[in-house]
């Protein structure tokens, strides 16, 4: 397997070369559910719906909602409870503007009833830098970005955005125990194009399963965030299509543009 880079424009030069690829299940693509926003704030030149075959979901890379250690903020509940109590006062940073945390965050804005600000960074660093430096109430970063900085005692986790508890934060509550149905975590997994052989597309399925299966590769993939999750065929799809449509109604209703 040759792995080939194509970064820019958020994703979408790898995904439209993939798209118009032959269909022979020789040119694999590797998506997250940011694929799911680009076609609704941008004009494009395929459909994650209909441009592509899944194959499988692979990992998932958890959202982690947090506060700086000395924020007088202990618990999801401390936290939204504050907003209530002084609505439009209290900020929340992540990456954006059309994003997944900012999805996420107003998923959450809805569920609970609160007024907080959103506060765009331009990556992760920048993010948990904020925090840090006490210049933002909270944050939605990724786990990656988080991990150490939670396990040195720099922050402190409120809440994951997973549909359970990861592995390596046991003691950390789920978004979801709080309000049912909440899961803002990205996903990373991998399509053909479009009429690719089924056959091969079979095959492919085996070769993933089975790799995502070895405590090795686990390990390692664990280690940087990346938590095994594998959904397969069409399970997979009907993950895409309904996430496609909530992230759309979602991103249409708040107006949200992209940069």
């Amino acid at each position: 397997m040759v792995i080939e880079n194509r970064p820019g424009a958020g994703g979408v030069i790898a995904t439209e070369a993939v798209a118009r690829a032959a269909p022979d299940g020789n040119t694999l693509l590797i998506a997250d559910s940011n694929s799911l926003i680009m076609p609704h704030v941008r004009k494009l030149n395929y459909d994650p719906r209909s441009s592509f075959e899944p194959i499988c979901q692979l990992v998932s890379s958890p959202q982690i909602l947090v506060v700086n250690s000395a924020s007088p903020y202990h618990t999801l509940a401390d936290l939204l409870d504050a907003a209530r109590a002084k609505p439009g006062e209290l900020t929340l940073a992540s990456i954006g503007p059309a994003s997944l945390p900012r999805i996420g965050f107003e998923q959450l804005r809805r569920a609970a009833k609160i007024d907080m600000m959103f506060v765009t960074y331009p990556g992760s660093g920048p993010t948990v830098n904020a925090l840090l430096g006490a210049h933002v109430t909270s944050a939605f970063t990724s786990y990656a970005a988080a991990s150490e900085q939670i396990k040195g005692g720099k922050l402190r986790a409120l809440a994951t955005t997973t549909a359970s508890r990861i592995e390596t934060f046991p003691d950390v509550p789920t978004v979801a125990e709080s309000y049912p149905g909440y899961v803002a975590d990205l996903w990373d997994g991998v399509v053909a194009p479009a009429k690719a052989p089924k056959e091969t597309i079979a095959e492919i399925t085996g070769w993933l399963t089975s790799a995502l299966q070895d405590p090795e590769t686990r390990q390692k993939l664990v280690a940087q965030g990346l938590f095994p999750a594998v959904t397969c065929g069409g399970d997979f799809g009907a993950l895409v299509r309904k996430q496609y449509d909530e992230y759309g109604r979602i991103l249409r209703e708040t107006e949200i543009k992209a940069d």
